[in-house]
């Protein structure tokens, strides 16, 4: 098959690792592959390295950016169309909002075979304006009408979808994003020497996070129960791994509450460095208010370390609470700071939460099972090649 991947983004991101692996799985299977993306720009990181040993094609179209711009979505529009037309893909298979809106026009517009496009989170939120909430659900039901096929990450993105009648209840399939399990096996003894790299002693309680610097993924709330945790545990250290926009801000607060010396920021680490900071952490804690499905407390899992987690999108379906994580209200930080203190004070039933964690990320989380379902979601509905 000739497939044709578009994304907004190659940045540091969980839509963007799932998309490079399919890109480099389905490359191995024989598929003739195109990578299409917009500019890389930010502190937000590149995958482009990683995409380039993929071993798919990589084109930039200039005038696809993530913001809003009537004049770059045109432009964008007209230069997929025109690359499609080059091209003639048995499949597009789109990913993250905007590149999935503008997509998905010029796939239809150019009748594409096969056009699919995977939820990995959701463009509208509770956070968002209602005009501007509107705005995306409008957009979304009207680009539901122009693919054959929707893949969400978790049960939760698609019944957000359907929930606001986007999109015809078959045309949505549930495949878990997956990872390269193996990968998040790491070494005996490195625990305590990334723990030496970054000052930390060797007993110390490690609260971490590892995800974008974004209002939204909560590294403020860990701040914010930062004092309370401290009473109970003395040497408590908070290790924040990723970069973004919010570094600034969150530089500003932790000098405002006086927490320098207990917060530890890595800044952007190259993506196989994760697994020796997750194991460096005594809890992994994402507070995020917006996830589709939740890449980085998986990877925890499979590095072996206790996670906790807001009940948004799609967390609670890798949080399973008192079976693999503990599971929280959103935004309720008395809640958090309980969930984490009783991990940080119960070193059994942190590793009790972590072993049944890594069992579940096992079986269900394997990169190679979600690649095998994509070409399934492909081939089983290619021959049917049914529009509207």
């Amino acid at each position: 098959m000739r497939i044709l991947h578009i994304i907004t983004r190659l940045i540091l991101g969980g839509a963007q690792q799932n998309t490079v692996l399919s890109c480099a799985a389905q490359v191995r299977a024989g598929h003739d592959v195109t990578l299409a993306y917009g500019p890389i720009y930010g502190p937000e990181g590149s995958l482009l390295d990683e995409a380039s040993a993929s071993g798919a094609t990589l084109v930039e179209i200039p005038s696809l950016r993530r913001a809003v711009s009537p004049v770059h979505d045109v432009l964008c529009y007209r230069a997929l169309c025109k690359f499609v037309r080059r091209i003639r893909p048995d499949v597009v298979h789109t990913h993250s909002s905007k590149a999935g809106i503008v997509g998905r026009a010029a796939a239809w517009r150019e009748q594409v075979p096969m056009v699919v496009h995977t939820i990995h989170g959701l463009p509208f939120h509770d956070r968002q304006s209602a005009l501007v909430s509107a705005a995306y659900i409008a957009l979304e039901r009207w680009a539901a009408k122009r693919c054959h096929r929707m893949i969400g990450v978790t049960q939760a993105m698609v019944d957000a979808f359907t929930g606001h009648h986007i999109g015809r209840p078959e045309q949505f399939t549930v495949i878990p994003s997956g990872m390269d399990i193996g990968s998040f096996e790491v070494p005996a003894g490195t625990r305590q020497q990334v723990r030496s790299e970054l000052g930390i002693a060797p007993d110390a309680p490690v609260l971490g996070i590892v995800a974008r610097l974004d209002r939204l993924k909560g590294q403020d709330d860990l701040l914010d129960v930062m004092p309370a945790l401290a009473a109970r545990h003395p040497a408590i250290r908070l290790l924040i791994v990723g970069g973004g926009w919010h570094r600034q801000a969150l530089d500003r607060r932790v000098a405002e509450m006086k927490l320098g010396d207990r917060i530890i920021f890595t800044g952007l680490v190259p993506p196989a460095r994760i697994p020796e900071l997750l194991a460096a952490m005594d809890v992994h804690a994402l507070p995020s208010y917006q996830e589709g499905q939740p890449r980085t407390m998986v990877q925890a899992l499979l590095a072996g370390c206790a996670i906790v987690g807001y009940d948004a999108g799609g967390i609670g379906e890798v949080c399973i609470n008192e079976q693999t994580g503990l599971l929280v209200p959103v935004g309720d930080r008395a809640a958090l700071t309980v969930a984490i203190d009783r991990l940080l004070a119960d070193a059994r039933l942190r590793r009790q939460l972590a072993e049944q964690g890594r069992t579940y990320a096992r079986q269900r989380f394997d990169h190679r099972e979600m690649v095998r379902r994509i070409e399934d979601v492909y081939r089983s509905t290619m021959a049917y090649g049914e529009r509207g």
